[in-house]
């Protein structure tokens, strides 16, 4: 049996998210069944974390073992490509150790928020329109708070099935792009709609809704219903995960 490491890329508007749903179509589903076509053996992957309905990667990292440790792993890039959906793109399959795992060794992940002020038609699956404009330097600030915490349950889900809503955030910053702002955001690991919860609690501190001290009260509550509500998932984009240098090697940054 030989681990293979995989990296792709998204567009997850017509998928309700990573992982396998019993009643809507995931990007597990079509990678797994293209899989074992072109490998022609049973083939199960497993992410490097799960993504929501509609939310994007520009970068994905999964695993799979398969029988054959002899596998022309150009060849079935190639032909994966040629059978996966227009939405869904491998870049690089390459053999990692037995022990090498997609979700459970990955050091850091990092998500980019896109949000355009006036209407795009080509960035309206891919960016989120908010015409007001907010003050980034209040968000910044508040950004900046995100640090001094590591419970993120107001940022969280309800009834999810992890054991911690504990991460612990390294990066966090607003940048004003020529169409609008971009949020960038980078922790060990997120919860489930934790970006989007953050991004919309956020722009009430942008818009003057909150202020930076009742932001953190709102992260010291540990309580969803205290927090802004969730932006859209058509902004929001994976695009990087780091791994210990001897598992990344063979992955590609565009």
């Amino acid at each position: 049996m030989q681990r293979y490491f995989i990296q792709l890329s998204y567009d997850g508007t017509n998928y309700h998210g990573w992982q396998f749903q019993p009643n809507g179509l995931s990007v597990q589903q079509v990678l797994e069944q293209a899989l074992t076509i072109v490998a022609r053996e049973d083939i199960a992957v497993t992410g490097a974390g799960r993504t929501d309905a509609g939310v994007h990667a520009s970068f994905f990292v999964a695993h799979f073992d398969a029988e054959n440790s002899t596998l022309d792993a150009e060849k079935i890039t190639y032909n994966l490509n040629s059978l996966l959906p227009a939405d869904v793109a491998v870049q690089k399959i390459y053999k990692v150790s037995e022990q090498a795992h997609a979700r459970f060794d990955a050091l850091s992940r990092k998500y980019n928020y896109y949000i355009v002020t006036h209407k795009n038609p080509f960035k309206r699956q891919f960016a989120t329109k908010e015409s007001r404009i907010p003050d980034l330097e209040l968000m910044n600030q508040a950004a900046q708070k995100l640090f001094n915490y590591i419970d993120f349950t107001s940022f969280s889900r309800v009834g999810t099935d992890v054991k911690t809503n504990n991460c612990k955030i390294i990066h966090a910053q607003w940048t004003e792009q020529p169409d609008g702002y971009v949020f960038t955001i980078t922790a060990d690991r997120f919860l489930r709609n934790m970006v989007r919860a953050i991004v919309g609690t956020l722009l009430e501190v942008g818009f003057r809704k909150l202020t930076i001290d009742e932001f953190c009260s709102i992260i010291e509550a540990k309580d969803r219903s205290s927090a802004g509500a969730s932006v859209p998932a058509n902004g929001l984009f994976l695009v990087d995960i780091v791994y210990p240098p001897e598992m990344s090697q063979g992955l590609v940054r565009l």
